[in-house]
């Protein structure tokens, strides 16, 4: 008789040709085998299984849930967390039939600097997560830089003295939360960055390490030494009791439980690092910036450690094995992503993130606005938790389009004095910058990027970059893929965009852009400082501090860097 050809049946075998395209096989067999890469990032939790081709057969996302208790604090349940894991796990295998014994490895990528502490024997938190741009200890933060300034620890940390790492967060947990410290004090507390928290959950509590990317961004491990160091301990009053093993990036772990029995965590880098592996940025010069939540750019200095002068941060940027760690400078800026979710939900000017796009189109350029979204102070280059937000430039004549405009610029602005910064410290000018994340989707930002910068911006093909460098580190410590080289082979560009710009029309509007930045700044006044207001017109404003002040909040202000090509 003759085959009914149903819709069900034409759907399936689309799905199984897609599959063979992209390095599936055959997705029922049990001999099949993938990697999967989980990646706990600020918006979301991701799980994806990646084939030997670095092409996604599978995939599932779920919303992070994020908690505001009050102005300039964030927080994330971290039971939330897991629970989201587990969700997406078994949904990304789903996809393409597979089960844990199709998975060689699983690699971990994570919102760094985010602080969780937890008890040993019941696995309950003590307290929510506490997430990177949280600003609560900003007054620990005073306190720690009255002696020796801001920068005093760099030398070992590579980091200035800020709210955004893990180590005062934790502070704060000890000085606030009751019983904590005696937890702690009695071995009963554990502390951990979210891929502390979630290997910890997978290996039933049998695991409790971090890697070198995420434990750099303790302000608690020394670069040199590459392990937690006693005299940063002493500082900020932590028992070293509560610390994970740190260990490389890319190496065995141990084994996952009940979610994934016996498949290897082989591989775990902080986000950041990972789209650096991911985008295959693994040589001295070469860069990647991703624009998510925040922006990130990263910038691969090889295996000598070289302390900024010009904002930026050092930070280890990955180590495969017993090979020696590689560095790289970084730049962090807290507000890209989420300018835009800003305009969609809080000033209800777009009803979608992409209408952003549609929006800012529907002007020649940005009408005179700016808008420096400090809104919990600046990160690099200037570091000043003083400053807040301000929209500037406003006419009569401008309208909505503009200030959608100015929003996606102020990524790019930033991204350029990052890279400014960058190419200060190390004499070395980006001939290319590759680019990732959801932003990354808007043309109109990706060529006014390219415009300000003055080089090429390239989008690779697969743009889950985060995962696919968590995946690589993963599947290079069980053999999944032989050695870098075999990287190199999967990354392929999707779109470059070329600079367009007149180099004056350039300078122009960083010019601009940097005097909307001054005007950010001495916004959060405090009784130890003192502002000068009496300024000269386009002249460098200038705290002085007085009796008791820190160096964080009483110090010049730096000077910003020029843009690339400028």
């Amino acid at each position: 008789p003759p085959r009914v050809v149903t819709m069900s049946r034409v759907m399936d075998r689309v799905r199984f040709f897609s599959k063979r395209a992209s390095g599936v096989k055959n997705a029922d067999d049990p001999t099949e085998q993938y990697v999967l890469a989980l990646d706990l990032g600020t918006s979301s939790t991701r799980a994806a299984v990646f084939s030997n081709a670095g092409v996604v057969v599978g995939f599932h996302q779920i919303e992070q849930k994020q908690i505001y208790p009050q102005a300039g604090w964030v927080e994330h349940s971290p039971q939330g967390m897991w629970e989201s894991t587990q969700a997406c796990v078994q949904a990304a295998l789903q996809q393409v039939n597979a089960t844990h014994a199709n998975i060689a490895a699983v690699g971990i990528t994570n919102q760094r600097e985010t602080t969780i502490v937890w008890n040993r024997e019941t696995g309950m938190p003590y307290h929510n997560a506490i997430v990177w741009n949280d600003t609560r200890a900003s007054a620990i933060c005073d306190k720690l830089a009255r002696v020796g300034g801001r920068d005093r620890l760099r030398n070992k940390t590579g980091l200035p003295i800020t709210p955004y790492f893990s180590a005062v967060k934790l502070m704060w947990l000890l000085e606030n939360v009751p019983g904590l410290r005696e937890a702690c004090d009695n071995g009963e507390a554990l502390f951990g960055t979210v891929d502390t928290w979630i290997v910890w959950k997978l290996t039933n509590g049998a695991l409790h390490v971090t890697d070198v990317t995420n434990a750099s961004r303790t302000s608690l491990m020394n670069l040199h030494t590459l392990d937690w160091d006693d005299e940063l301990l002493q500082i900020h009053g932590i028992p070293r009791g509560i610390l994970p093993e740190i260990r490389s990036s890319s190496e065995r772990y141990g084994e996952a439980q009940e979610l994934l029995p016996g498949v290897p965590i082989a591989g775990i880098l902080g986000d950041q690092q990972a789209a650096l592996f991911g985008q295959n940025c693994l040589s001295p010069g070469q860069g990647k910036s991703t624009y998510g939540t925040g922006a990130f750019l990263l910038f691969n200095i090889g295996e000598r450690i070289m302390l900024s002068e010009s904002g930026l941060l050092t930070t280890v940027a990955f180590r495969i094995g017993d090979q020696p760690a590689v560095y790289a400078l970084e730049g962090s800026v807290a507000y890209s992503g989420s300018l835009i979710q800003w305009l969609r939900d809080n000033l209800n000017i777009i009803t979608s993130n992409s209408e952003s796009e549609t929006l800012a189109a529907t002007v020649p350029d940005n009408g005179g606005v700016y808008l420096v979204p400090a809104f919990s102070g600046l990160y690099a280059p200037y570091w000043r938790s003083d400053a807040r937000g301000v929209l500037v430039g406003l006419t009569a004549f401008n309208t909505r389009a503009h200030v959608a405009r100015a929003a996606l610029e102020a990524a790019a602005f930033q991204a350029a004095e990052v890279l400014s910064a960058a190419h200060m410290d190390s004499g070395v000018k980006l001939e290319m910058l590759k680019v990732d994340g959801g932003m990354t989707a808007n043309e109109l930002l990706m060529q006014f990027q390219a415009d300000v910068l003055g080089v090429p911006v390239t989008r690779p093909r697969i743009t889950e970059t985060a995962s696919l460098g968590a995946a690589f580190a993963a599947g290079l410590a069980v053999g999944f893929w032989e050695s870098v080289d075999a990287l190199a082979d999967i990354w392929v560009a999707d779109r470059t965009w070329e600079p367009a710009m007149s180099e004056d029309r350039r300078c122009a509007l960083m010019r601009d852009w940097r005097r909307a930045v001054k005007r950010s700044l001495n916004w959060v006044e405090s009784e130890h400082v003192e502002v000068d207001d009496h300024l000269s017109p386009g002249a460098t404003p200038r705290v002085r501090a007085a009796s008791g002040a820190s160096a964080a909040e009483g110090a010049e202000e730096p000077a910003a860097p020029a843009a690339a090509g400028v």
